[in-house]
């Protein structure tokens, strides 16, 4: 686990750390001391904490005036030992909406496991964003993705086809929303 580290090629363009606006502004980090764990597992010092045991991530991008955060997941989301989604809710995406963010996009290949509690959170942060914004799902694992389908919880999220396996690293943050958008308008066409 030490070794996945968050995408790191748009550090040149946009650091959460260095963004008064964003929830870890002034955040410092090392690259040798390796103090977070999931499930005793070390894992990469980059990864940013939310307060959860198991889930941790990477904001890798924010557009405010195109409304977009591209967020980097890493672990178990666990809805119901950790309340996962309650931590991401209260500690960041609230944080983003209050700065007019309405659009994200949830990078989930580094998502091993998700473990359901209820859908009060999601159906929250749905009715937050739903008069302009929407939560994308990004190359999540397939069973992931089945367990966010067998609550209904893709009623609150856009995944599967093209996002499922879409190559976003090869692209600049502006032609990956580019990208996510195109396939939405698809959608709703």
């Amino acid at each position: 686990m030490q070794h996945i580290e968050p995408f790191y090629q748009w550090l040149n363009i946009y650091q959460a750390s260095e963004d008064p606006r964003s929830p870890f502004y002034d955040r410092q980090y090392s690259e040798c001391d390796y103090q977070h764990t999931i499930y005793n597992y070390v894992i990469h010092p980059q990864w940013d904490d939310m307060g959860s045991e198991t889930l941790y991530l990477k904001i890798l991008f924010v557009d405010y005036s195109e409304h977009y955060a591209i967020i980097e997941l890493l672990g178990e989301w666990n809805d119901t030992l950790n309340n996962d989604i309650m931590l991401l809710k209260r500690e960041i995406i609230d944080a983003l909406i209050q700065e007019g963010i309405l659009k994200f996009i949830l990078v989930g290949e580094h998502v091993f496991n998700f473990h359901f509690s209820d859908d009060s959170y999601y159906e929250e942060w749905f009715e937050d964003i739903s008069s302009e914004g929407w939560i994308c799902l990004v190359n999540f694992q397939s069973h992931v993705l089945n367990e966010f389908k067998r609550y209904s919880l893709d009623q609150y999220m856009i995944c599967g086809g093209h996002l499922d396996s879409f190559n976003w690293r090869r692209f600049s943050p502006g032609q990956t929303y580019g990208n996510i958008v195109s396939q939405i308008q698809k959608r709703l066409a």
